[in-house]
């Protein structure tokens, strides 16, 4: 049985790759394939129980780690200093989503709750996909990229809130428990969860993520059974896996270690995903496929339209111009993987059906792959829509005081490894007035430095989605100072990681490297993009040379001077 059940999930994995690389060429985000995928097997493929059964072990492993990495990137301070329209905008938008929806179900014949269910589904984008896609047209730094940043965290907070009503619901369900006493029982884990959390971020996550990030790979595995142990903890005091494995994330949030965990858990989020949008295609009833079309177009339709419209409606009044509120409002043009998340519980706590998952399915796979090419083509689509936006662009006082503000300095500089050199450089750097970010994997260091109050992270440039998260579009110098003979403790060139991450992220700054001779340094220059060479033996010898001369030439006219008197 295990050698059937090992070639049948080795065949939808290749299923996976070809239907991805298809969506690559499509420029689909892997979301996009992955549901393709689970539709495709669930029409075609024929699973034995027990490679179900594996599937479905490993869909719930991804939701919590999924949960955990949007805990670890929870950042209310942004949701802060963004203020009133981030706040306003996705409350706004979740209010009118969820409303208008909901009388969409009603009109379409669902009974009260799968309406609310499939209206409150529609209400979630997808932080992971405008995340990327703004990242890949250097527009995360933008006023856009960060108001629509602002109101994804929001919606964040509301999937929380959402998932902690759906498992107060469904505490007791399948025994008939007293709701009172149920309600008693989540109220009190959830204060005991908090509690614990407040103690774990004010004494041990600190010391503890410091210790592990000695050794990269230990922190990677700690991370990942951190996570699957507070899903689990979740589901046995009644919270559910959801939220405990969001809580594992937000207790090391705080932490400068976030973004490396981060980085180095992304690829495995996506993998285990896969096995979620497997397990959900399976949701998909083909007997009713044709009018779940109709209603999946219907809905389609109110999010790819009706949503950005309530944001630019909302910015304008509090202030943006129309400009602004539309290439923020593209951002939410879509569903997200919190949706089918959130139609899952709802099928296992038994409020909807197989055909309502499936529905909000079809509405995810249509609103994402649409909306990947309203955000990439924004310009053309706005180019087209000004005529009608000039009729809603209202007196834009705050979005020239908001351009006029700053959340933190800008950085001048980014400094790769804080050795002898870089940790010198970083230094006389800041003296001279710039804005530096140092970046290093030794945590004593970063310790040390985060001491001394300069801005600096836990990081690897060889990790490529830890450049996601850097700002390239500020700095107008990246150094790579690692010491020599060091490859920042992986197996990849710390020079060719350099060179990928600025391709990929097409940097338009500045790019100096450390060379130890001529011939490296010649060698560093074919492959293009580097400004400066630094030669920090050299530079040193030099200085430490004329330091000596200059001595040595005061002491020999003191001597002169001494013997002519």
């Amino acid at each position: 049985m295990s050698e059937i059940v090992f070639q049948e999930i080795a065949l939808l994995l290749l299923g996976a790759a070809a239907i991805g690389l298809i969506g690559s060429v499509l420029r689909q985000p892997a979301i996009v394939s992955f549901i393709a995928v689970g539709i495709v097997a669930a029409a075609f493929v024929d699973k034995s129980h027990e490679t179900a059964n594996q599937i479905r072990f490993l869909a719930e492993l991804g939701i919590a780690l999924l949960l955990f990495l949007v805990g670890l990137k929870l950042d209310w301070r942004l949701v802060k200093t963004l203020g009133p329209v981030a706040l306003a905008t996705g409350i706004g938008q979740v209010v009118f989503t969820a409303g208008i929806g909901f009388l969409i179900g009603l009109a379409l014949g669902f009974n009260w709750l799968t309406s609310l269910y499939i209206a409150t589904a529609l209400t979630f984008s997808s932080t992971i996909i405008v995340v990327k896609l703004l990242s890949d047209k250097r527009e995360l730094e933008t006023l856009h990229g960060r108001i629509a940043l602002g109101f994804l965290i929001v919606q964040d907070i509301i999937v929380v809130i959402a998932m902690v009503i759906l498992s107060t619901i469904g505490i007791g369900v399948a025994e008939g428990g007293s709701g009172l006493a149920d309600l008693g029982i989540v109220l009190g884990s959830l204060v005991a969860v908090i509690v614990i959390l407040i103690l774990f971020v004010r004494y041990v996550a600190d010391p503890l993520m410091a210790r592990l990030a000695r050794t990269p790979e230990l922190l990677v595995i700690a991370s990942i059974g951190w996570a699957a142990t507070a899903a689990a903890i979740g589901e046995a005091v009644g919270l559910g896996k959801e939220l405990g494995g969001l809580a594992a994330g937000v207790s090391i949030g705080s932490t400068p270690y976030r973004d490396m965990v981060s980085a180095r858990l992304s690829a495995l989020r996506d993998f285990l995903l896969l096995f979620f949008f497997l397990s959900i295609g399976t949701t998909l009833d083909f007997s009713t496929l044709g009018q779940d079309f109709i209603y999946a177009v219907i809905y389609s339709v109110f999010v790819l339209i009706g949503n950005p419209l309530i944001v630019i409606l909302i910015m304008g009044r509090m202030g943006y111009r129309a400009r602004t509120g539309f290439f923020a409002g593209l951002t939410v043009a879509q569903i997200s993987e919190f949706s089918l998340i959130f139609m899952a519980m709802g099928l296992s706590l038994g409020h909807v059906d197989q055909s309502a998952t499936g529905l909000v399915t079809l509405v995810g796979l249509v609103t994402i792959a649409l909306s990947v090419y309203m955000i990439t083509y924004s310009q053309q689509l706005y180019a087209w829509s000004r005529p009608l936006l000039r009729l809603i662009d209202f007196d834009p006082w705050r979005e020239a005081a908001a351009e006029d503000e700053e959340d933190s300095p800008p950085v001048d500089v980014i400094v790769f490894g804080l050795g002898r050199f870089g940790s010198q450089l970083l230094r006389r750097l800041e003296d001279a007035g710039y804005n530096v970010l140092g970046i290093d994997l030794d945590p004593r260091t970063i310790s040390r430095f985060t001491g001394e109050g300069y801005r600096v992270c836990y990081g690897d440039v060889t990790e490529q989605e830890f450049w996601t998260d850097l700002p390239l579009t500020q700095a107008r110098w990246i150094v790579l100072a690692v010491p020599y003979g060091t490859i920042l403790l992986t197996e990849t060139d710390p020079q060719s990681g350099l060179f990928t991450a600025l391709s990929t992220h097409r940097f338009a700054g500045r790019v100096a490297i450390t060379a130890r001779d001529e011939a490296e340094a010649a060698r560093l220059k074919e492959n293009g993009g580097v400004d400066l060479v630094l030669y920090p033996f050299d530079e040193a010898a030099m200085s430490a040379a004329r330091q000596i001369t200059d001595l040595d030439e005061q002491l020999g006219n003191d001597a002169r001077a001494e013997v002519r008197e």
